[in-house]
């Protein structure tokens, strides 16, 4: 399970090659990956590591990626939301829509009716429809694994949406068991958390330089 990229290409290609080294010294297994969202916005390359993950998930059905709140406003943007587009500007958008080559200027002047035609006219359909294809959860095994968290005492059926994209203290305050053990990135911290009923493995890796990956 790789944790929210936020647009760091660089640290995304080490991880991978992590991984490769590490599945070759072990005896032979199959192999998930699975990506828990946040691929866009912060870091400078949101593009780079879209293609990335794309171009894994075309080479093995065993890739998943699970969407995250910062893929949802960016689908939002693309498809005219006003609102998200303003939203997204301010936590990191822009450098999404730089490293898909609007310039600076051309940004920092655009109004929001402006700012949703870039989004438009620079970020590419078949990007938008493979974010749209992401999963809301991956269940493996006992372990289940979401973006943000879930509501406790929901059944995942019964989960929303947006607590499964966007919650945060209701979740990771928690400390009853939810039945399976909760893998989830969204909330940042300076090291891996590991608690009784979940697993935390955001660790800010746009601003920290540290990407984490969590084998199970």
């Amino acid at each position: 399970a790789i944790g929210d990229i936020h647009g760091r290409l660089d640290l995304l290609d080490q991880l991978i090659l992590e991984i490769e080294r590490d599945n070759a010294a072990r005896s032979r297994v199959r192999t998930q990956i699975i990506f828990l969202g946040d691929l866009c916005d912060r870091g400078p390359n949101s593009r780079g590591v879209i293609e990335r993950v794309m171009q894994l998930a075309s080479a093995s059905s065993d890739v998943r990626l699970i969407a995250g709140n910062h893929e949802e406003l960016l689908i939002r943007a693309w498809e005219g939301d006003l609102r998200s587009a303003g939203l997204i500007g301010r936590v990191g958008g822009r450098e999404t829509l730089l490293s898909y080559g609007v310039e600076e200027a051309q940004f920092d002047e655009a109004e929001p009716e402006e700012l949703l035609a870039l989004f438009k006219a620079n970020i590419p359909e078949h990007h938008i429809a493979f974010l749209k294809s992401a999963d809301d959860w991956v269940i493996a095994g006992d372990y289940l694994f979401v973006h943000a968290g879930i509501r406790p005492g929901d059944a995942i059926e019964e989960q929303r949406t947006s607590d499964l994209r966007w919650i945060r203290r209701d979740f990771t305050e928690f400390e009853g068991d939810h039945g399976m053990m909760v893998v989830h990135g969204h909330t940042i911290a300076e090291d891996v958390e590991e608690r009784a009923n979940r697993i935390g493995i955001d660790t800010g890796a746009f601003a920290s330089g540290r990407l984490t990956a969590l084998g199970l």
